[in-house]
Parts: structure tokens; C-alpha cells; sequence
């Protein structure tokens, strides 16, 4: 609920603060005295239309700050963590008009967008006057104003739900047909790619294998003949290493005799001849396994060609490409289940389909019989609200296409006089009517989900024994919701939890507004201001007088 008002510089308004309580509060006073501007500055806070020419003349800025009660309102408490604000008990919302054209919107003392608010406002109050029930000039809203009355709020999100889902899979399909072409070029374009890694029959590390093959088949020559003239010098004859090397260490192993310090010199130069010996062998072997083989080189140089084309086409190294296929083989796998997918995605449409039928038949059948008793009842009420011989004619038409609320729109026409064909209320409907009408609503349907309504011109055109109806409907809608109400008639007022005074003054050379908040000796006196005018009688006092104490014993009566 809205607890605390506050109003800087806005049209002639200096400061104004107003503290609300619960219930039914009726804001009273002089004609021109500010009261409408109050509710402009309601409605700027709900994000309604800026403009400078609000701004209090002489000064540069206007500030309206409205500070809510949330704590009821776990959901307006989740739109504004998602949105990123602390979401405490309270909600202080601001908003600051400049006549430089900065105008900035605050939520909980953090900058907020315009979207944002315009999102939230609406469900923490709603005004109904001259320009802004729109509630009731748009369309849209009385669709669900039918299903709360029905009580029809199950129904429908599981209507809302079905065609959520259903327009999912229908995308999904969509998707799938129209890359039907481009899934085919895929597919054929992955299977060849597949197929030729899959030929080739590459194996890790073989490249690496090949290029050392080749290397050694492509200097076969070479190796042989170094490697025998080597195994020759070696090994060959008397006049080779070996030869020479057995003749010397021969003659030393002779000296080391004579003198043994050449023993050692001798074992060394017979254990280097055993070791030249050895590879002289090693040179032999390898010298006989040495071939010229143009034809197992031509094929080396083949295989490396095909891995180095492929490297090109898929990736730089054998290990990578085989990584690719393994890629490309599962994406095959998901076009080629494409069929299966579809056809399992039709069969759910279908059903679908078929489901959301029945639910929305369902739906159908149950909005054109409550249509039927709303008419009667919203009459009804309209009827004993100052408005005789009025029409209200909620009708429903067939949708070529269904929404997610249905398979038809439904729009409440209205006729405020006998022998008028019922019009779109935007185009008929008075301010006083439209609010008079969405009193009429508060009464018929279930408990509000919009913690504050504000009525403005309720009392437009009526009098006597309506007023004091208007005023008995406005105290039943106020015990489920917040009530503000601006009203000229005491039949009204005296059913308020809270009186404000709205005044008009003039210090300075200049006009304020105040507001006052009555005790019960000074709302005796405004409603006998509002019943005698200017001059207050002691008739006028008396009957304001047993005019509250009446309304107070009714009240007392039926809790």
C-alpha cells in the first residue's frame, strides 16, 4: 500500500507531504485547490507522461517521491531483485522533472529506467478519473477481468502454458525445415570428408615414421657406398686400420714384457682393436641390408603426398585430423537422427494441438457464460451508480490465429443512455463514468491483486441517495484494498477511515497548496462545509454531525 506522499514543486505546490493509512481516505477541499495534482503527481510515479509544465513556476526542478509498503508483495520484491534493487519492506520510488529536460527516475536510491517502472507501478496502484482508467480503455484488460470473474485464472495459464510449449516445438520444426536444404549439403559435404579421412587409414605418428623412411631410401646410395668403403679401410686387408692397429699392439704387448709400464698402454690398444673390430662387423651388417628400392621410396613419397594434402584440407597434424573426424562423425550422427527428431516433433505438435483445443474449447465455453452474468451484475451496480438505463455488452470474437490468453478477444462495449448502440468505452465513457464502472468491477469480481486504488470524479454527475451507494461501495472495496479517493460530496466523505483537507493559499504574492489531516471535530466541519457551502450553519453542523455517527454505526454493524 502507498504510505507516504511527498510533492516539491509541482504546479503550485510548494512542499507537500501526506502520510496514508490503510483503508478508505478521501482527500476534500475548494475547488482548484490542488486536489487533481495530487493525483498527477500519483500518476507521475507510475511512470505517466513528464513534462516541464509541471514544474512549479520560478523553479527549476520538480521532485514526487511515494513510499510503498511491499511487504505483501513477494512478487513486486522479485521483479526487483531480477531488476538488481534491494528488496525490502519498503519501496521508495522518486522521480525529479528539470526544465533542462533531465529527468531521472530512482528506486530505492538506485537510478532506474523508464521500462521499469512502468512495469512495476501498475501493480502497486491504479488510478480511475478522467484520464487515467486505463484499465477500461484498453481492450486487453478486460479479457482478464472476464476470467477473474469467472475465476478462470487456472484455466488459462494452462492454456497459456500449452501455447507457450506448442509454439516452442513449432519453431523448433521451423528451424528444421527451412535448414532442411542446407542440412542436406552438410550432410553430404561431412560424409565425403569422413570417407576420405577413413580411407587413408591414418595412424598417429606415422608422418613423422614416413619422413625418416624416406630420408634413408632416397640416400640409400650414399649409405652404401660410405658404409663399405668405410667397413673396407677398416677391415679390408693387411694394409687397413685393423691391420696396422693388430701389428702395433703387438709390438707393444712385446715391450710391456721387457718393461711393465707399457702393460697398460697395451691393454688399451688391444681393447680399441676389439672395439674397431666390432664395428667393422656393425659396418658389414649394415652395409649387406643397404638396397636401392625406387619403387618402396616412390611409395613413401605417395603416402607422404596423401597425409600432406589432407593436413592442407582438415588440420596441420595426422593426430588433429583424426580428432576432426571424430567431430564430424558425431555431427553426422545428429543430421542423420534429423529424421527420427522431426518426425517425433510432429507427432508432438500434433498432440499438442489437439490438447490445446480442448483447453481452449474449455476456456471458450466458460468466458461466454460468465459474459452473460457479468453483464447482468456490472449493470446492475451501474445501474444503482447514477447511471439508469446503461448497457455493458462484453463481447467475443473469434481469433483467426490463437494467443496465449485464447482463442478469442473480448471487449466490454458500453451505452450510458437508453437507445445508444454499446461503443468502445474510449470513445463514450466520461471520466466520471469509467470511474463509476471500475467501481462497479471492484464490486463483482474477487479480491484485487493491486494493493491501491485511486478514484477520482467518482461522484461526477450523482447525488442524494446514489452518493451515499457510491460511498458504501467505496468503504466494501476498501476493506481488500487501499482507497484514495477525491470527492465534493459529504455522502462520500463521511465514509472514510481518513479525511484530508486540501487547501489553497496565498502568502508572498504567491499560491501554495497544504493538506491537513482531520481529527473527528474538524471533519464534522468539512462535512458541513460540503453540505452548506461557504457559510457553515448550526443545520449544517448537526447534520454532518449524525451523518458520521450514522456511517459509524454502520461500519460497526457490519464487522
Amino acid at each position: 500500500m502507498l504510505t507516504d506522499l511527498t510533492i516539491k514543486n509541482v504546479a503550485i505546490i510548494d512542499t507537500l507531504h501526506i502520510t496514508f493509512k490503510p483503508g478508505m481516505t478521501v482527500l476534500t477541499g475548494e475547488t482548484g485547490a490542488g486536489k487533481s495534482i495530487i493525483i498527477d503527481a500519483v500518476g507521475l510515479v507510475m511512470g505517466g507522461r513528464a513534462s516541464s509544465d509541471l514544474i512549479r513556476s520560478g523553479e527549476d526542478e520538480a521532485v514526487v517521491e511515494a513510499l510503498f509498503d511491499i511487504s505483501t508483495l513477494p512478487e513486486i520484491k522479485q521483479l526487483l531483485l531480477e531488476a538488481g534493487f534491494d528488496s525490502a519492506d519498503e519501496l521508495l520510488i522518486k522521480r525529479s522533472l528539470s526544465r533542462g529536460g533531465k529527468n531521472r527516475i530512482f528506486i530505492n536510491g538506485g537510478m532506474a529506467t523508464l521500462a521499469l517502472l512502468i512495469d512495476i507501478a501498475p501493480r502497486l496502484i491504479n488510478i480511475y478519473g478522467q484520464h487515467d482508467s486505463q484499465t477500461l480503455l484498453k481492450p486487453d484488460n478486460h479479457l482478464r477481468l472476464l476470467d477473474a470473474y469467472a475465476g478462470l485464472g487456472d484455466l488459462r495459464q494452462k492454456f497459456t502454458g500449452l501455447f507457450s510449449r506448442l509454439a516452442s516445438v513449432r519453431e523448433t520444426l521451423a528451424g528444421i525445415e527451412n535448414a532442411e536444404r542446407e542440412a542436406e549439403r552438410r550432410l553430404d559435404l561431412l560424409s565425403y570428408q569422413s570417407d576420405e579421412i577413413a580411407k587413408a587409414a591414418l595412424i598417429p605418428g606415422e608422418d613423422e615414421r614416413l619422413e625418416e623412411q624416406r630420408k634413408l631410401l632416397a640416400s640409400a646410395e650414399k649409405l652404401g657406398s660410405v658404409s663399405s668403403e668405410a667397413f673396407d679401410r677398416l677391415y679390408g686387408g693387411d694394409s687397413t686400420l685393423l691391420g696396422q692397429l693388430k701389428r702395433i699392439s703387438g709390438s707393444i704387448t712385446e715391450l710391456s714384457t721387457i718393461d711393465h709400464s707399457l702393460q697398460d698402454l697395451a691393454t688399451s690398444l688391444d681393447s680399441a682393436y676389439l672395439q674397431l673390430e666390432d664395428a667393422s662387423i656393425t659396418l658389414r651388417d649394415y652395409t649387406s641390408r643397404i638396397e636401392s628400392d625406387p619403387m618402396a621410396l616412390q611409395q613413401t613419397d605417395d603416402r607422404l603426398d596423401q597425409i600432406s594434402r589432407l593436413k592442407k584440407k582438415y588440420a596441420p597434424t595426422v593426430e588433429e585430423i583424426l580428432v576432426y573426424k571424430s567431430e564430424i562423425d558425431a555431427e553426422l550422427d545428429q543430421l542423420q537422427s534429423r529424421e527420427q527428431s522431426r518426425h517425433a516433433l510432429e507427432a508432438e505438435r500434433t498432440r499438442m494441438e489437439e490438447e490445446l483445443k480442448l483447453v481452449g474449447g474449455e476456456l471458450s465455453a466458460a468466458r461466454l457464460q460468465a459474459a452473460t452474468k457479468l453483464k447482468h451484475a456490472l449493470e446492475g451496480e451501474a445501474h444503482q451508480l447514477a447511471m439508469k438505463g446503461a448497457i455493458i455488452e462484453p463481447t467475443l470474437e473469434a481469433l483467426t490465429e490463437p494467443r496465449s490468453s485464447g482463442f478469442e478477444k473480448v471487449e466490454f462495449l458500453f451505452s450510458p443512455n437508453p437507445g445508444e448502440i454499446p461503443r468502445p468505452m474510449a470513445k463514450i465513457a466520461s471520466g466520471g463514468e469509467l470511474s463509476r464502472l471500475m467501481l462497479a468491477i471492484k464490486q463483482v469480481l474477487p479480491e484485487g491483486d493491486v494493493p491501491t486504488l485511486v478514484f477520482d470524479e467518482v461522484d461526477t454527475g450523482i447525488g442524494g441517495a446514489t452518493s451515499e451507494l457510491v460511498g458504501r461501495k467505496l468503504k466494501n472495496v476498501a476493506t481488500r484494498q487501499q482507497v484514495l479517493c477525491i470527492t465534493h460530496l459529504p455522502q462520500v466523505a463521511v465514509f472514510a477511515d481518513q479525511q484530508l483537507r486540501v487547501e489553497k493559499l496565498v502568502e508572498g504574492g504567491r499560491t501554495s497548496t497544504r493538506i491537513l489531516e482531520l481529527d473527528q471535530n474538524e471533519r464534522t466541519c468539512e462535512i458541513a462545509r460540503m453540505l452548506a457551502g461557504s457559510t457553515v450553519t448550526d443545520s449544517a453542523m448537526k447534520h454532518a454531525t449524525e451523518m458520521l455517527a450514522s456511517t459509524a454505526r454502520q461500519t460497526a454493524s457490519n464487522k
